[in-house]
C-alpha cells in the first residue's frame, strides 16, 4: 500500500472512492463517488462530535422503523428537505410555456371512476362548493382532444377519503374526465383546506426542532395524459392560503397559483347549478410534446 492509500482526514473521500475502482455497476460507482465526496465534505465542515454522529444514526434508524406498507418516512424526509421536488424538477424539465410539474403526493388512487364532464366529485356535499374549469392546450395554443384528466383533492377539513374510511364515501373528491375537441374541462368539487403532512414521527420531531410547521397549502391534484404529449403530474394552489409561501414539501411554483374567486351573484350561482355562493377556479394547462 502506498502512502496515499492510507486513510487520513485530508484524503478520506479519495481513499474511500478509490476502493470502488472495480465496480461492476458504473452508474452505482459514479453515484457513490459523488455521495461520498459530498458527505465527507459536509462532515469536515460540521465537525460533529461522536455523540452528535450517533444521534444522526439514531434518527435515521427511527426513520426506517417508521416505514411500513402505509407510511414511508424516508419519502417524507426527502420531501421536507426539498430533495423530492429537486428530483422532480430534474426529471421534468419543460420547454418554455409548458405547465410545470410538482410531486405526486401519497394519496393518489389509480382506479378512480371516469365521470361525465361537469360532474360533481364531492359526494358528501360538505364544505363550500367549487367550480373548476379551463382548457388543455399544446405549445401553439391549440386545444388537445381526448386528454385524460385525473383529479383528486382533500376535503374542507384537509383530509383525503383514504384517510377517513367510513367517514367519507369511497372515491370522494376524485374523478377522471376526458376533454373533447375544444380541449376544455370543468367539474365541481369543494374548496380544499390546508393540511399537515404526518408529523407524529422522527421527521415531524425534526421539523419542530427546526422551528418549521408541517403544513401544505390548499391545492388540487392533476394527472394529465394524452397521446403524443408528456404526462403532467401537477397541482394548482390557492394563492391566498396562509401557508402558500412555506409549503412543508416545497411543492408550490408561481405558475401553479390559481385564484379561487368567491361568486355570490345570484344569476351566476343559478347558471352554475349551485344553490349558494361558490368558488370559481379557472386554470389552463399546456402540455409538452412527447420526446
Amino acid at each position: 500500500m502506498t502512502e496515499t492509500g492510507y486513510f487520513t482526514e485530508e484524503n478520506s473521500a479519495e481513499v474511500v472512492t478509490s476502493r470502488n475502482a472495480d465496480a461492476k455497476d458504473a452508474r452505482l460507482a459514479e453515484v457513490m463517488d459523488s455521495v461520498v465526496r459530498h458527505l465527507h465534505a459536509a462532515v469536515k465542515e460540521i465537525e460533529p462530535t461522536q455523540e452528535e454522529w450517533f444521534e444522526a444514526i439514531r434518527f435515521l434508524t427511527e426513520v426506517g422503523h417508521m416505514c411500513n406498507d402505509w407510511r414511508q418516512e424516508f419519502i417524507l424526509l426527502s420531501d421536507v428537505t426539498g430533495v423530492s421536488m429537486l428530483v422532480d424538477a430534474i426529471n421534468n424539465r419543460k420547454p418554455t410555456g409548458a405547465s410545470e410539474s410538482t410531486v405526486l403526493g401519497p394519496f393518489h388512487v389509480p382506479d378512480a371512476p371516469e365521470l361525465p364532464m361537469g360532474s360533481d366529485i364531492c359526494l358528501d356535499q360538505k364544505g363550500d362548493p367549487m367550480l373548476v374549469k379551463g382548457r388543455i392546450l399544446d405549445a401553439s395554443g391549440a386545444p388537445i382532444n381526448a386528454v385524460k384528466i385525473d383529479v383528486w383533492q382533500a376535503n374542507d377539513e384537509g383530509f383525503y377519503d383514504v384517510q377517513q374510511k367510513g367517514l367519507q364515501p369511497d372515491f370522494n373528491l376524485r374523478g377522471v374526465f376526458r376533454t373533447g375537441p375544444d380541449g376544455s374541462y370543468h367539474f365541481k368539487g369543494v374548496k380544499p383546506k390546508f393540511y399537515p403532512i404526518p408529523d407524529d414521527g422522527p421527521v415531524g420531531q425534526m421539523l419542530t426542532r427546526l422551528g418549521r410547521h408541517p403544513y401544505r397549502p390548499a391545492h388540487l391534484h392533476y394527472i394529465l395524459e394524452a397521446d403524443g404529449f408528456e404526462t403532467l403530474i401537477t397541482h394548482i394552489f390557492d394563492p391566498d392560503d396562509p401557508y402558500i409561501h412555506s409549503d412543508a414539501v416545497f411543492g408550490v411554483k408561481k405558475s401553479l397559483l390559481a385564484k379561487f374567486d368567491l361568486i355570490d351573484d345570484p344569476a351566476r350561482i343559478a347558471a352554475a347549478g349551485f344553490d349558494r355562493p361558490y368558488y370559481e377556479v379557472v386554470h389552463d394547462f399546456v402540455l409538452a410534446p412527447e420526446t
